[in-house]
């Protein structure tokens, strides 16, 4: 049974963490906001840059000009996946939840026999895969000034994604990320990139317009810019979801805190009531002696 000393040090060194977790949940909060906004922001220009793309896409059905970007080479046997994660920890199950879906889709290529290339985003990704798929690496892109540079990262990705497809190193691209749903609700998701997914969620497709200049050139400016959109779209979900995650979780670590401190106060108490009952029998045993 530990000592009175050893229960007052404990006591002390949880009443710490719960400063520092009751902090971060504070700092996650202020982010959440500026985050969710931007992120449900992305969304509706996404959805109408999708739009467009369908439409453009349904002009240009059967014709062999049309872009490799949005019809595909052909084939499906080289695959590139990008595992969006974040810089940092402590935010609960957000990184593990990605990387287990992730999981599941590389034993599926390799029991196919496919070949796949990964690009890992954000250091807690890499440092889950790295030990397991580490030979199918292909490159690495760190968040550390994501706050600022976002949008930045989004295009040294895409362009990089775009140079290795139009070099024939791999045939489809799909990225995973945390869709933001609420502050205790982050859904995984993977997205095609390339082949381009043009759904319509607006039925706009069955409008017919006239195009300056033709499709085809429409479509070669407007695919890259669509991609690096879909990436930058992905990032800003999961820097929201980021934050709501590790705001739940430091909410739970806080309140797991105060259960610890109370168990903790109530055992010091009871322990220094059994020192001090101690030694009053001790007492009154020495004085009966006498």
């Amino acid at each position: 049974m530990p000592n009175l000393k050893d229960l007052k040090i404990r006591i002390e060194s949880v009443k710490s963490t719960r400063k520092i977790t009751k902090a971060m949940q504070m700092v996650a909060a202020a982010k959440l906001r500026k985050a969710q906004e931007a992120a449900e922001s992305s969304r509706h220009y996404s959805e109408k840059m999708s739009n467009v793309l369908a439409n453009l896409s349904s002009a240009m059905k059967g014709k062999e000009s049309s872009s490799t970007l949005l019809r595909g080479t052909g084939s499906e046997s080289k695959h590139l996946l990008i595992i969006a994660t974040s810089e940092r920890g402590l935010c609960g199950g957000f990184n593990s939840s990605i990387v287990k879906m992730a999981k599941s889709d590389f034993q599926k290529l390799y029991d196919a026999k496919q070949n796949f290339k990964i690009i890992t985003v954000g250091k807690k990704g890499k440092e889950q895969l790295e030990r397991e798929y580490g030979d199918f690496f292909l490159k690495h892109f760190d968040l550390v000034d994501a706050d600022k540079t976002t949008y930045e990262i989004a295009v040294e990705i895409s362009n990089y994604v775009i140079n290795e497809f139009h070099n024939s190193e791999f045939d489809t691209v799909k990225v995973y990320f945390n869709k933001f749903q609420s502050i205790i609700s982050q859904i995984p998701t993977a997205q095609g990139l390339i082949p381009a997914s043009v759904e319509n969620k607006e039925n706009e497709s069955s409008v017919s317009y006239e195009y300056e200049p033709d499709e085809d050139e429409i479509l070669s400016e407007l695919l890259p810019k669509a991609i690096t959109t879909r990436i930058y779209t992905a990032l800003l979900e999961n820097a929201a979801s980021e934050q709501g995650a590790r705001m739940s979780a430091m909410d739970n670590a806080t309140r797991n805190a105060g259960e610890m401190i109370d168990k903790l106060t109530i055992q010091f108490n009871r322990s220094r009531q059994a020192a001090i009952t101690n030694e009053l029998i001790e007492i009154i045993s020495g004085a009966e002696a006498l």
